[in-house]
């Protein structure tokens, strides 16, 4: 089958075409990966109406692929994303559900980058988030001098994304009120948005056009979703990191990824890495790699809370001689992490430390009897 449309292809942004004033400290995938996305745009084969990419090509995007030299971006379960990617080419709905830190937002970003060419049609979801947000709003200068009229109409990022065919993504969907998230019924079932004020008028969904939604499992002031709601998308758990090595590795590089954006010209301290992810794993699952019993912390940690940890971490060492020994680091920061949700996960830390650490510091293991050392930070 041939290759997309020029029409397509025109979306994908190449490097040289990104000019230099527009330097952002966060680029969107679709700026940072827009070389690998127009490789890819490249790929024969079937694609649904609309999309950049091949349902295939999406996944090599996700997932990373060596034969096309596509970097891995999201470390996680190759057939997650198939399903995903598959929801969205028969124009479901895809809802991410799972913990916080564990990548939803990462993986909707990229693959509304890899199908439509842009990530930045988004609501990000909260309390104070209102039906205008994911309807249409009114420009009222204009609404005030001539009444009601299309040019006065201002497209919400969902609006827009039906116009066009893209793919909308709604962030924390579940912290929106009820009433604004059955905003979305309509839209996902009739695949149109009625606008009253202009009597008949409608804007219909074009081909390609999805929703992408996120939402936490864990989380305070969130609403239930009504039955109508759900009903109308297919929801996909993204779970935490299963292999330890596939963590560490993913940390190793994310800090490096830290100190280049510092400018630091140090290198990573794999055993602060390493030492960092066995603790975080452990005090997730409840239970040490010798099988000894852990109390576990009701505050997620998660492995973006560890990448925040272990840049940090590098980060003082970079900047500051005396807080080279990494590793000397980690209780204070560890402190602070688990503290976030409750107060009481600092006297579980500090039982880890009195059990598991204390027992390998017994040992004579190195790093961790440097651990044992600094458990007066603990009892601040």
């Amino acid at each position: 089958m041939s290759g997309p449309p020029a029409s397509l292809i025109a979306r994908v942004r190449k490097p040289e075409e990104v000019p230099m004033e527009q330097v952002q400290q966060v680029p969107p995938p679709e700026v940072r990966h827009a070389e690998e996305l127009a490789r890819l745009a490249e790929e024969k084969g079937p694609r649904p109406p609309g999309w950049l990419l091949t349902p295939q090509a999406v996944v090599a995007f996700v997932c990373g692929n060596d034969r096309l030299k596509i970097s891995r971006k999201f470390v996680g379960d190759v057939s997650l994303v198939e399903r995903c990617v598959i929801t969205l080419a028969g124009e479901r709905a895809l809802l991410l559900v799972g913990e916080p830190g564990t990548a939803k937002s990462m993986l909707s970003e990229l693959l509304s980058a890899a199908i439509c060419g842009t990530s930045g049609l988004t609501v990000q979801g909260s309390a104070g988030t209102t039906e205008d947000q994911l309807r249409y709003g009114w420009n009222y200068a204009q609404l005030l001098a001539r009444g009601p009229s299309e040019d006065a109409l201002v497209d919400s990022p969902v609006l827009a994304a039906m116009r066009t065919g893209r793919v909308a993504r709604v962030e924390e969907i579940t912290r929106c009120l009820p009433e604004v998230q059955d905003a979305l019924v309509s839209v996902l079932s009739e695949r149109r948005l009625a606008v009253p004020e202009l009597g008949e008028y409608a804007v219909h969904a074009a081909p390609g056009f999805c929703v992408i939604a996120t939402a936490n499992l864990r989380d305070r002031g969130v609403s239930e979703m009504s039955a109508a709601l759900k009903r109308r998308f297919n929801f996909e758990a993204v779970e935490p990191i299963a292999d330890a090595g596939a963590e560490i590795a993913l940390v190793m590089e994310r800090t490096r990824q830290a100190l280049a954006a510092a400018g630091a010209g140090s290198k990573v301290d794999e055993v602060v890495v390493e030492t960092l992810v066995t603790a975080f794993r452990e005090l997730r699952s409840g239970v040490s790699q010798e099988g000894w019993a852990v109390e576990k912390p009701s505050t997620v940690l998660s492995t973006a809370e560890a990448v925040a940890i272990s840049g940090s971490i590098a980060l003082a060492g970079a900047f500051f001689p005396h807080a080279r020994d990494g590793v000397r680091l980690i209780p204070g920061q560890l402190l602070g992490a688990v503290r976030k949700d409750d107060s009481e996960d600092g006297a579980r830390l500090l039982a880890y430390w009195d059990s598991v650490v204390k027992r390998r510091a017994a040992d004579g293991r190195h790093t961790w009897v440097q651990l044992w050392e600094q458990r007066h930070v603990l009892e601040a």
